[in-house]
């Protein structure tokens, strides 16, 4: 066990038209067990943070946002019992304490990321394999304040993380810029890929939306040998997609020409879009409606006869941010995955920082330094 005696600093967020405020905070001088506390490096601005201050997604208020980050482990608490979930590696050991994905024991100085949510690796949702869907889970960014813990989110220098918080140690010639997202983006879509099952030449896989989720998979697909072509309505988008590894990038796809879907819009009609676009045996997986909208019809006769899958993904297994850390550690230098966030503003500038994310044709994250 380590000890630390410092103040921290987080920017708490009051609600829909409230500005952030920041606010000073003293550190644990001890973690509890099972705990890691995290010096934040760099966090980013997700599209589900700007829901949640534009009234679109609800979240607790007040609250500290923010659940894309990097940072160096500063401090580990002493040993709890294992959290494990069935088919998934353990993240607490009771000999060792705290236990990254891999198996290895946390350090002080380890550069990570952690996984958007802790979950508690007991309750039948864990034991099922979907810690993700944990009954007791807890995310990051996404907690009410709790002004005596309050060290929950990524807008803040440090982050305390719970027992059941998966971690993956980053390699450190991977960019601040490239990782930080892997909590959220980059975890996210490998869910989406594995979900899909085994990509490799041959293959046509449709990405609806080229937002940071779409450019992404497409980068994902394309490493596998997949022909991929990208839909979204956004010129500029469109040219991204073609950076990571597009074939094409398209308004409108051709219907029923598709072996995999992926939807990472999170619009009615990019649903539509995916459901129409399937092949006999294909796949889609719909990942980008996390926030109340309209229902989308569905033809069952037409997903019988084509022998269809639909699949939903929401949040990540442990073994999705490890493949998250892997695919950007082998790719960052091939495709500019840099170039999609904007910044860096500090933390007293976190205001501008989400205006910025929200201007249009913005970079899909914009980073801030606390």
């Amino acid at each position: 066990m380590t000890t630390t005696a410092a103040t921290a600093r987080y920017a708490r967020w009051d609600g829909v038209g409230n500005p952030f405020r920041l606010v000073d905070a003293p550190l644990p001088a001890r973690p509890g067990p099972g705990e890691v506390l995290v010096r934040v490096d760099l966090a980013t601005v997700c599209g589900s943070d700007l829901h949640t201050t534009r009234g679109h997604r609800s979240s607790p208020v007040p609250g500290v946002l923010g659940h894309e980050q990097v940072g160096r482990v500063v401090a580990v608490g002493a040993p709890v019992g294992r959290h494990s979930a069935a088919g998934e590696p353990g993240v607490g050991d009771p000999a060792g304490g705290p236990r990254h994905v891999d198996g290895t024991p946390v350090r002080v100085g380890d550069r990570i990321v952690w996984s958007v949510a802790a979950s508690c690796g007991r309750c039948p949702r864990c034991r099922r394999g979907l810690p993700q869907k944990c009954t007791d889970l807890r995310k990051y960014g996404h907690e009410p304040l709790d002004e005596a813990r309050p060290l929950t989110g990524g807008f803040a220098s440090h982050c305390l993380l719970a027992p059941g918080t998966p971690t993956v140690v980053v390699p450190d010639a991977v960019p601040d810029l490239v990782a930080a997202p892997a909590s959220c983006a980059t975890a996210t879509v490998a869910a989406v890929l594995d979900a899909a099952g085994p990509l490799g030449p041959g293959d046509r896989v449709l990405v609806v939306g080229a937002g940071m989720l779409g450019v992404t998979a497409v980068a994902m697909a394309a490493r596998a040998g997949a022909e991929v072509v990208v839909a979204d309505p956004h010129t500029g988008r469109r040219e991204r997609a073609l950076q990571f590894g597009a074939a094409a990038a398209v308004g409108s796809p051709a219907a029923g020409a598709f072996d995999v879907a992926l939807e990472l819009s999170g619009a009615p009609d990019g649903v539509r879009t995916c459901l129409d676009s399937l092949d006999v045996g294909a796949t889609a997986v719909l990942a980008g409606s996390v926030s109340p909208g309209p229902a989308v019809e569905l033809d069952p006769e037409r997903l019988v006869r084509g022998l269809h899958t639909v699949v939903g993904v929401h949040n990540y297994a442990p073994r999705h941010l490890a493949a998250a850390v892997e695919f950007l550690a082998a790719e960052h230098d091939r495709f500019p995955f840099a170039g999609l966030t904007g910044g860096p503003w500090a933390l007293d500038e976190l205001d501008a920082a989400f205006a910025a994310a929200g201007a249009p044709g913005a970079a899909p994250r914009q980073a801030v330094r606390p």
